[in-house]
């Protein structure tokens, strides 16, 4: 039921239908006298329409959200993400997430910790030496870095506006994407005259084979291109993107933080890389990093 209540979730997490966009066949009719419907996996071309009808969230944020699923698929890991701390805290040895345990569950010395979900996976052989944390030590791990950042918050600021500059400049890609766009839809035009006239025509099919595949070649290489291009700007909007927001959150906190403020922890923290108890790694979402002690 989690498993299936979870795929749902995610569906809705990566439909670009609430962004405001719409990806034409996605599934297409496979026989037309049972109208039995196939997903696509490949079958027929599909097309990416942007700005089809208004959207519910920000595609900004939508965007955040996919580079987000993409970060936590990287790490080959899984966390249920029920807590604060599910999958921020990473081990500096195995690379996986940690998890939450209870100590002492039935006494009056019940605690609650966190330590790599690999250290004990392996029965009878101990696995990760990564050491276990309170969550006292992970809150205070998180305010002593975020201080860090709010005394040096002006220079800070300071420091990205040339950086947001550059990230928001793309006047060059674009015409780069437009001219690479135009090519497809020319080339498109042109394989599909090919593929007419052969119809029509009769004609030496080694000789349209080898005309086929040239042009087909040749709006491949260009799509090919396309593609990255727009991948390529899709990570600067999100980086520019991820940096404003952390901005605007540093930048609306007066003074020093005193006790764990859950807010600020989801929206500024990307992750804690623990290392050993001197060398905890905390990496903010603009993608800064400070080193903290775990037993401050």
């Amino acid at each position: 039921m989690r498993r299936r209540a979870g795929k749902f979730l995610m569906s809705i997490l990566q439909n670009e239908k609430y962004k405001g966009d719409t990806m034409l066949q996605k599934h297409f009719t496979v026989d037309y006298l049972t109208k039995k419907v196939k997903r696509n996996e490949g079958e027929i071309q599909q097309f990416y329409v942007e700005n089809s009808h208004p959207a519910i969230i920000e595609p900004e944020t939508f965007d955040l959200v996919q580079a987000e699923i993409k970060r936590r698929r990287d790490t080959g890991k899984t966390h249920t993400g029920l807590h604060v701390f599910s999958g921020k805290i990473i081990c500096g040895e195995c690379g996986g997430f940690y998890g939450s345990k209870v100590w002492h569950s039935s006494t009056k010395y019940k605690r609650i910790i966190w330590q790599c979900n690999e250290k004990y996976k392996s029965k009878g052989k101990c696995g990760c030496q990564t050491p276990h944390l309170y969550e006292m030590d992970i809150q205070q791990i998180f305010i002593h870095a975020i201080n860090q950042v709010f005394q040096n918050k002006d220079q800070l600021i300071a420091d990205y506006t040339d950086i947001i500059q550059a990230l928001t400049d793309t006047e060059t890609t674009d015409h780069e994407s437009d001219t690479l766009r135009e090519e497809c839809c020319v080339v498109a035009e042109m394989i599909q005259q090919c593929v007419n006239e052969n119809a029509r025509v009769a004609q030496s099919q080694a000789e349209y084979q080898k005309r086929y595949n040239a042009l087909y070649e040749r709006y491949d290489a260009a799509k090919t291109q396309l593609d990255k291009m727009a991948t390529a700007k899709q990570e600067k909007d999100i980086k520019r993107e991820t940096i404003l927001r952390f901005l605007s959150d540093i930048s609306q906190q007066d003074g020093l933080l005193s006790e764990f403020d859950e807010e600020l922890w989801y929206s500024t923290v990307q992750d804690i890389t623990v290392h050993s108890e001197n060398n905890v790694v905390v990496t903010f979402k603009d993608g800064n990093t400070i080193i903290a002690n775990a037993k401050n």
